[in-house]
């Protein structure tokens, strides 16, 4: 075959020709975008797409120490990851942030002792180069052996325990939660229970601070029961407060889930949504909108929520030391409530 007739594969130089700036430029935005204007980074990615060109990431990770992927840890039970459409989006949007870098999302679940001893192990001998922590639980010794192994870790909400070790991306839970609590009173409820999420989940504490900071002097521990965010908790807590409150009137559950729940066990007792009793979640990944009735619900920002923990965790994996973001959420009111 004469050498003319075979394409040579595509260089930075060529990218950085074709898209009218130097190949620093070009190795910045492949490793991440900082320090990069808006219109560089397009008209590089714009070159990216014509060229053809793809990165030499064995190349790239021998020099530079880094391997070009992130994992996204879930410290959860592995059926949680299919039964929990939040970790789906959350996962979904990770990995097309990355894929517009050209790295790798690695997926990692840690839900038993001897799979938190896994990915410590995995994590810490630098196959990955920092870790996406999508949730966390306040006694998980997870989080103090990512710090320990100084793992860059990005946290998706509060890391209890860790507050100032730790950067984060974050929706307002607190604030959340008194807005929901004010738009059912402000409907003419009174009596409103709430089903909380686990304690030593930041959602579950912070979203049942805002719902009794908004209730104020109406506040009523008897009318809060706890969950685990799904829908079969969701049900046994509202069997219970149905077992304890003939008057309740509205029903808060800090997820889609566990509203879902609810919404089952009032209907095995007899009970119309909402004509008897409203009920609303939080999240909106999907279930709300498709549920009978449709939930209203607090929508949080998934796509937005994944781009900022990736962007977040290369500035420090870069060196930096980023600020906590807290990003808001959008009341959105269907036939449950």
């Amino acid at each position: 075959m004469d050498e003319t007739t075979v394409r040579r594969k595509p260089t930075i130089r060529d990218v950085a020709a074709a898209a009218g700036v130097s190949r620093g430029t070009v190795s910045r935005v492949i490793n991440g975008g900082h320090w990069v204007s808006p219109d560089a980074r397009s008209a590089v990615e714009d070159a990216i797409r014509r060229t053809g060109y793809t990165a030499n990431h064995a190349a790239r990770s021998l020099a530079t120490g880094r391997s070009g992927s992130l994992a996204f840890l879930l410290t959860e039970p592995q059926h949680l990851l299919f039964q929990d459409p939040t970790f789906a989006l959350l996962l979904r949007g990770a990995a097309e942030a990355l894929a517009q870098r050209s790295m790798t999302l690695v997926l990692l679940v840690a839900g038993t002792p001897a799979e938190r001893a896994g990915v410590a192990t995995f994590v810490g001998a630098g196959h990955v180069d920092g870790v996406l922590l999508i949730s966390s639980h306040e006694a998980d010794p997870l989080v103090e052996q990512l710090l320990e192994a100084g793992v860059p870790t990005v946290c998706c909400g509060i890391p209890l325990g860790h507050e100032a070790n730790v950067p984060t991306v974050s929706v307002d839970e607190i604030g959340s939660a008194r807005e929901m609590t004010r738009y059912l009173r402000a409907q003419g409820h009174r009596r409103i229970a709430m089903i909380a999420g686990p304690h030593d989940t930041p959602g579950g504490r912070f979203r049942l601070v805002g719902f009794e900071e908004e209730m104020g002097a109406d506040f009523d521990r008897a009318l809060v029961e706890e969950g685990d965010y799904s829908q079969e908790s969701g049900a046994v807590a509202m069997t219970r407060l149905l077992e304890r409150a003939t008057d309740i009137d509205a029903v808060f559950a800090a997820s889609d889930l566990m509203a879902a729940g609810a919404i089952a066990a009032l209907r095995k007792a007899g009970l119309r949504v909402p004509e008897d009793i409203a009920v609303a979640g939080f999240d909106d990944s999907g279930l709300a909108a498709t549920h009978e009735p449709p939930l209203t619900t607090m929508r949080q920002p998934w796509e937005r929520l994944s781009e900022e923990m990736v962007s977040l965790l290369l500035d420090v994996i870069a060196g930096g030391h980023p600020q906590p973001i807290t990003l808001p959420t959008t009341l959105v009111v269907r036939d449950s409530a």
